[in-house]
Formats: structure tokens, sequence, C-alpha cells
């Protein structure tokens, strides 16, 4: 599949993606290889009503012929039809190999995902558990159960199934790791969804493509299994058809009729083969290309963090920040701190602006503030008061009400905060039926009205959009509307306009403008633009190196800056060179 871009001064349109299926149907290998298991399910599925031969019916004076009009593939040593025992062999040998990819799967998916979300103690025992898996040989413990159980194909594929699924749970947890961060994970985060709403309504998911893969190389490994299990005679006893127990004949009369060895062998390989390229094709198509639209209409990242500003009357504070300093290394030396003694106000209605070069501390601030530093970032010093009550420390679930309904969070990679495996309906009904305690036909109403707050066209057809479907102006509109969601006391907009063009950079910031001025938020704005900053915020903080090197209200900022890092900064913005007094900041 292929999603054809074309940018325009004021968006980026997108072709709509094509369905997994219908990329699918367009690969000959994939579509001949669809026809060989539909045809070989229909034929062993409906083995019992087809005109078919008995496959115990014995003919000694038909043994071991080539293919005829009487027996298509020909017949055994005892006279017996291979087609038929292919049929109802088939039964088994599918049902079976796919009970070792179902029980791996439902052990090891969760375990995976959970492990790779949560860290800590269950992660390391799901871990050890993971390589007392791997350290047993398969085939041997299958064996052995088999000398103890009998020939039973639901007991071997059963214990494979436990055995495999050792690679589901680190291929899970690897995946899970490296999505946990995502900014669409943040953002399921800041609008309240629960942690095992965000593991399995958001994680699990993106999880597919992977997994698919791991699922025909088990699935294919299990029919070998079985087949071997069949060739040993551990497989169902005889004389009941087996695809194993065909190719142990087989061997037996290799010199006397091979073709005794093609039909049984040929179905084993074909169906193998068939399972792993469809397993290719549906990868690519559902997730690969999916992941790369998005990526590659996001553009890099610029880290920012926040700062510290002149303080507001008392009486009007909405959040105050008092002696922040954030670590990646808690244990190491005081240079590890990326925030250090960060301390600014913020009041109600206010807008500020965070200012400083990329890895100046910005973000790391504002992540601190809504408890969202990536793993292994913590507080380690310092307050975060939010309506007087401090943010530091608090426990999870009682944070989880306080991200979303008080405090909103918009972020820089509208395409990647938005979760491409959901419509915008689901992202956005979800919150508002969270926050607001409503019905579903009144989230979906109210849906339709902050799209239409946000300016956004036709929003009944925008809500039945995934995100490669929206322009990047539209998505971060989007992205907007969901942190509203739950009216929002402070609004944190984390480089809102990187990820944009010119002319829909204007079109956000105005936005933005005019939703703090009609809802009365006060909006956090973290950014290294100093043009956006006299645009649209009435003070500023300026960070360099995880401090605050100064903050002012912006008219002072511009015409007196005090610290040569700030002077700088203006200097390197050629708008602002001479804009003196004449900018007008909201």
């Amino acid at each position: 599949m292929s999603i054809e871009l074309q940018a325009t001064n004021a968006s980026v349109e997108t072709k709509p993606q094509k369905r997994p299926l219908r990329r699918l149907l367009r690969k000959p290998f994939a579509v001949v290889s669809i026809a060989w298991l539909a045809v070989l399910a229909i034929l062993c599925g409906l083995a019992p009503w087809l005109p078919l031969q008995d496959p115990l019916q014995q003919n000694l004076t038909a043994t071991l012929q080539l293919p005829s009009a009487a027996h298509l593939l020909g017949t055994d040593s005892l006279g017996r039809d291979i087609l038929s025992r292919i049929a109802w062999g088939g039964q088994d040998a599918l049902l079976g190999a796919l009970e070792a990819v179902v029980v791996a799967l439902v052990i090891g998916l969760p375990l995976g995902v959970i492990a790779g979300y949560a860290g800590g103690w269950f992660d390391q025992l799901a871990g050890r558990f993971a390589d007392i898996l791997f350290a047993l040989p398969a085939l041997i413990i299958v064996l052995a159960l088999a000398a103890v159980f009998g020939t039973s194909t639901a007991v071997s594929m059963a214990s494979l199934g436990v055995i495999y699924s050792a690679s589901y749970l680190r291929l899970a947890r690897a995946s899970t790791l490296a999505m946990r961060n995502e900014l669409y994970v943040d953002a399921a985060r800041v609008s309240g969804i629960s942690r095992p709403a965000i593991v399995f309504g958001h994680i699990l998911p993106n999880t597919v493509g992977p997994l698919i893969i791991q699922s025909t190389l088990t699935f294919g490994a299990a029919l070998l299994i079985q087949a071997s299990l069949g060739f040993l005679g551990l497989g169902s006893p005889p004389p009941t058809p087996s695809w194993g127990a065909m190719t142990s004949e087989a061997s037996l009369y290799m010199i006397q009729q091979p073709w005794l060895m093609v039909p049984a062998g040929l179905v084993l390989l074909l169906t193998i083969l068939a399972v792993n390229l469809i397993g290719d094709e549906l990868r690519d198509g559902s997730t690969a290309s999916v992941k790369a639209s998005v990526l590659e209409r996001a553009r890099p990242a610029r880290a920012a963090a926040p700062g510290t500003t002149a303080a507001p009357p008392a009486s009007d504070v909405l959040l105050e920040v008092q002696g922040l300093s954030v670590s990646f290394d808690p244990g190491g030396p005081e240079a590890a701190n990326v925030v250090e003694e960060v301390g600014f106000t913020i009041a109600r209605g206010e807008t500020v602006g965070l200012v400083g070069e990329s890895g100046s501390g910005k973000t790391m601030t504002a992540l601190a503030i809504l408890n969202l530093l990536p793993f292994p970032g913590t507080v380690t010093e310092g307050r975060i008061l939010f309506e007087g009550r401090d943010l530091v420390g608090l426990p999870e679930k009682e944070m989880a009400r306080i991200r979303g309904q008080r405090i909103g969070m918009v972020s820089q990679e509208p395409m990647v905060a938005l979760d491409p495996s959901f419509t915008v309906r689901s992202q956005l009904v979800g919150p508002l039926r969270r926050h607001r305690r409503l019905s579903r036909a009144q989230a979906r109403a109210e849906a339709v009205t902050l799209l239409e707050l946000v300016g956004i066209p036709d929003p009944p057809a925008v809500l039945r959009k995934y995100p490669h479907e929206l322009s990047g102006g539209m998505a971060q509109r989007v992205a907007i509307a969901i942190a509203l969601s739950g009216d929002p006391a402070l609004l944190i907009a984390d480089e809102p306009t990187t990820a944009l063009d010119v002319t829909v950079q204007a079109g956000i910031l105005e936005l933005l403008r005019s939703l703090q001025q009609r809802l009365g938020m006060a909006v956090i704005l973290v950014t290294h633009d100093l043009g956006v900053v006299a645009d649209i915020c009435s003070r500023a903080v300026v960070m360099q190196k995880g401090r605050i090197v100064e903050s002012a209200l912006v008219d002072d900022l511009f015409d007196r800056p005090q610290h040569p890092y700030t002077r700088g900064l203006i200097a390197a913005t050629p708008s602002l060179v001479d804009l003196g007094g004449e900018h007008e900041p909201a």
C-alpha cells in the first residue's frame, strides 16, 4: 500500500489507506496462498460430507497405485485412498497447530505487554519465566508428555503452545517498551484513560504486526512437530489418518513406490509456505505501511522544557512550581539533573511561554507537571502545587483524575499523538464519556461541538477518519479538541506548531489564543520560537541547561533582555531583532 502526499501552503492531503485485505489480494503469491489454504480448509473441514472414500477402507488388490480416476492421489500400502486420508488427517493437523498458536498467544501476549508497560518486579518475574521456557527443548518435552499422557494431539499441542509462549512474551514486551513512551500513549494518560485500558486498548493493538509473523512461524513449527510425532508413532493412533504417519509409511516404500511420499509431504510443505507468505503480506500491509505513512509526515521532535516567570498575585495562582529538579540517574551526581531548581507560577487565564533551545529542559519540566516523565526519569526535589495540591508523589490513581480533567496537553507531533489504530470518533468520544460522564449519544454530539469549536469543517466526516487521513493542521486541531474534552483549567502546549507549515502554524496559534480567551483557561506554551512567544504570550520564562535564566513580561523581555542567553535567542530570531516595542503580546 502507498499513501500519496500532496503538500500545499495550508495543509497536507492524503489518500485513504487501502484495506489490508484489498492490498493482500493485489499480491499474486498471497492470492495463491489464500486459495491453497481455503481449498485445504474446505477439503478437511467438510471431509465428512464430501463424496470421499472411507479413509479406513482397505483394498489389498489395489495397493501402492499411482493417481487414477478411482483414486485421484493413488493408494497406500493397504489400498486406502490417499486423498481421503489427507483430508481426514488434515483436521487434526490444522486444528492442532492452531491450538498451539492460540495457547502461546493467550499466555505470552498479555504477560509481555503488561511486563513491558509496568516494568519493575513483574517485568523481572516474566523475564525469568521466559528464560526457563527458552531453556526447555520443545521436542523432547513434547515426547516426554506423549509418553506420560499417551498419543493425544490436544495435550501435545497445548504443551508446545506453553513453551512457545516465551517467544510471544519477549516479542510483546519489546514492542511495548518501544511504544509506551509514544506521544499517543501519553495523550491517552493525559485524557484520564485507566492503565488497563491503555495497555489493552492502545498498546496491545499496535503489537499486531510482529505477532502476525511470530504466529505464522509458530503455526509452521507446530505442524512440523506434529508431523514428527506422527512419523515416530506418537501421534494419533493407527489406523487414524495422520500426515506424519503417512510420511512414515511412505519412507518404507521409497524404492518400491516413490510417489507415496509426494502427496502428504507436498501438502505439508505448501501449507507451511502459504501461511508464512500470508503472514509477511499482512504484516507489511496492516502495520508497516501505516506506521511509515505516519512517521513520514512527522518531523523530528525537538526537545524542550519549561521555565520560570514573574509571579502573579497569590490569589490568582493556579500552578506553582517550587525548586523542581528532574534526574534520569537519581542515585548519581548532581550534574545528572536535566532540570534543576526550577520555579515559576501560572495565574488563572494566563498564557506563559517556556522558552529555550533544544535540550534546555522545557519539555521535561512540562512532563514532570503531568507525572509523565519517560522511564527512568524522576522528580528528585521540589514541589508542583496545582490548585494548592502537591502533584509530586501523588498516586497514579489520583493523578489520573487530574490529567485531562484539570490539566490538558497538546503535543508537538499530532500525527504521532493520535493512535493510528482508532478513528477520531473513538479517540474523542472516550475521554468525553470518561471526564463528563456522558452517554454514548451525548458524547458523540459533544464531539461534533468540540470539533466545531477548534475550527474543523464537516465534523461528522472527520469523526469517521483515521489519523493518517488527516492533514497535519487538522490532526493538531483534533488533538486540541481531545485536550479540551475535560474542560481543563490549564493547557500545556508542547511545541504545538513545530510539525506544521507556516500558514497552518498561524492558524493553530490563533486558535489557541481564541480558546484561551473564550474558555478562560491558563496556557503553558513550550517553544523554542520567540516569535510565537511574542505573538501569543503575556509572560515568558527562559531556560538554559535545565535552569531558568530569566523570566519577565513579554514587553520587558524583548525591550530590555537581562541575560546574555536571552539576547542571543532574540538575535537568532531575525523577525524580532528590530521589533523593539512594536509587538502586541496576547
